[in-house]
């Protein structure tokens, strides 16, 4: 036995996870124990995301406990009030997560850390609100979101409420690592309880949420509510009881809630993936509306930080909107809902760009972030003035964020804002796809796709090469400019650069002449590359929509074809 793998046995908390660590040792399981031991968990601008185990690589009490101290130990470091600000922690419905949240709590509080902990499962929305409502120097959340049943996570919001960027990620990592290497407090949730700082959080803290969003005014659009049916599914996650009170307090009463998903569970018994991305995710909520006529299909993945839907369509059938769609529906619906100083208006660099265009067509404010909410929200904050306040924000990856009750991804405003915009079209003698089809009309038939693609092992780092050699041509089309991130310099066919304001990142942007567009981001740890296309057909009043659909897959299809092919 190592001498890290004793002094791990020593230090664990959690007897199953001892047990766990000594039978691949007994049964000199080298390889797994080398898998667990040779590297730390990650700490990020996400927090910590892993499989729940034994050893460092893992999810466990152990890694709780240090990860806590070192988050509590860097808030103290940068500002010594937080011991009286607090700490805002909640957690899903995942069978670890209600104790990895104590154990958080009770590391904070053994440092004289003011700790508010939810008494019960908690949106993660709903604890990033909190962050801000009561003032707090930091957020945590135990979730591994929309991961598979044997994840977990530890995710981290800042006083300001949206998710950390550096240099904070990199400062608590510093500070776990010290942690780590330190005696760990003996130290209890009933301690912090005893000392008074331990405060928790229960219904009254979730009704305050409710009443903020039901205060919003961009949530207060009431068209007929009572006349739109919707079928929801809460995945098995969190989100059912405020997605229905909040449903209800609009004025939406035929809503039909998947009973089998509705009640957390973190074993996620009816999907094969809590991802309402993921094939099959919403055959269950698209077979209720389907029972029941609804127009809409609507789900939140298991934390409701994501929200999805299926529309119904002439036919009868139910078709997903893709995250894109969703953006430019809403984004177009709030531009032209809100008041004129709220005009400020986000997406990511591999997100569509119909909002910047929908944007500017009615003078508002657009601003581009790298992929990740946490951008997206903390470059909010600085970008918004007193006569451009921030409106709305989204990822292609069914995250937005409607106004500023959250500054995070909100599954559950984004599902009432939804809900809304379909009643109010309904209303109109109007349906979900003949806005989206208006919108396309003015702007451009824009389609969106995405690939992964496996490159051979042992190939040269592809960022490297395709940065050697840059492309004048691809698919036939005309490369008009590239942007590289890894420089932050643009550069056009002429030879002319220009800096780009945004933090370095390993992306590669072509705008091509057609005003297509290509994204290619290099895996800096396997041979793999992720692409995002984007092909936009022009349309007019009279061009009938189905032939200029067809035109864009063809044009999208010829793309990636011809664009994967020449990276082979």
């Amino acid at each position: 036995m190592t001498p890290e793998i004793s002094t791990w046995l020593a230090r664990d908390p959690d007897p199953v996870t001892r047990e766990e660590l000594q039978q691949l040792v007994d049964a000199n399981r080298q390889t797994e124990l080398a898998e667990r031991f040779s590297t730390r968990l990650a700490f990020g601008t996400a927090g910590l995301r892993g499989i729940v185990g034994a050893g460092p690589n893992r999810m466990n009490r152990l890694v709780i406990h240090e990860t806590a101290l070192g988050l509590g130990k860097y808030l103290l470091q940068v500002d010594p009030q937080s011991t009286t600000k607090g700490v805002v922690i909640g957690y899903d419905g995942r069978p670890d997560s209600r104790q990895f949240a104590h154990d958080a709590a009770s590391m904070l509080t053994s440092l004289g850390i003011k700790v508010y902990l939810t008494e019960k499962v908690a949106p993660t929305p709903v604890v990033a609100f909190g962050v801000r409502h009561l003032s707090a120097a930091a957020g945590v959340v135990v979730t591994a979101s929309h991961n598979p049943p044997a994840y977990n996570g530890f995710k981290v919001y800042w006083g300001n409420g949206a998710q950390i960027i550096p240099p904070h990620d990199s400062g608590i990592a510093a500070q776990i690592d010290i942690a780590a290497s330190e005696a760990l407090p003996e130290h209890s949730i009933e301690d912090g309880e005893r000392e008074g700082l331990l405060h928790w959080l229960n219904g009254d803290f979730y009704t305050e949420y409710r009443k903020a969003l039901n205060n919003s005014p961009l949530l207060s659009n009431h068209h007929e509510p009572e006349a739109l049916s919707l079928a929801y599914t809460a995945m098995h996650g969190v989100g059912a009881e405020l997605a229905e009170s909040l449903l209800a307090d609009a004025g939406f009463n035929k809503v039909y809630s998947v009973a089998a998903q509705r009640e957390p569970d973190g074993s996620f018994p009816t999907v094969n993936f809590p991802n309402p991305e993921e094939p099959g995710a919403m055959d269950m909520v698209i077979a209720e509306a389907e029972k029941h006529q609804a127009i809409l299909a609507c789900a939140n993945d298991p934390d409701a930080d994501r929200f999805a839907v299926a529309v119904r369509a002439d036919d009868g059938s139910y078709q997903m909107l893709t995250g894109d769609q969703v953006g430019a529906l809403l984004g177009h619906y709030l531009l032209t809902h809100a008041a004129p100083v709220q005009n400020l208006v986000g997406t990511t660099i591999v997100s569509s760009t119909l909002l910047k265009k929908i944007a500017e067509s009615v003078d508002a404010s657009f601003y581009q972030t790298l992929t990740g909410f946490k951008w997206l929200t903390n470059v909010a904050m600085d970008k918004q003035t007193e006569e451009s306040q921030f409106l709305f924000a989204y990822e292609e990856a069914l995250g937005y964020t409607v106004g500023n009750v959250v500054w995070d991804k909100d599954g559950l405003s984004a599902l009432v804002a939804f809900a809304q915009l379909t009643a109010e079209l309904a209303s109109k003698g109007k349906t979900v796809w003949d806005q989206l089809e208006s919108i396309y009309r003015e702007h451009g038939l824009y389609i969106n796709a995405q690939r992964s693609i496996a490159l051979q092992p042992g190939t040269p780092p592809i960022g490297d090469s395709l940065r050697a050699s840059p492309p004048s041509h691809i698919a036939g089309r005309g490369v008009a400019i590239i942007d590289d991130l890894k420089t932050s310099t643009r550069t056009y066919a002429d030879g002319q650069t220009k800096a780009i304001d945004l933090p370095p990142s390993d992306v590669l942007i072509y705008h091509l002449d057609d005003d297509s567009r290509v994204v290619v981001r290099p895996s800096g740890t396997e041979p793999k590359l992720k692409c995002y296309y984007e092909v936009i057909e022009a349309m007019s009043h009279e061009d009938c929509f189905n032939h200029v659909q067809q035109r864009a897959e063809e044009a999208m299809n010829d793309l990636i074809a011809k664009h994967q092919a020449s990276l082979g």
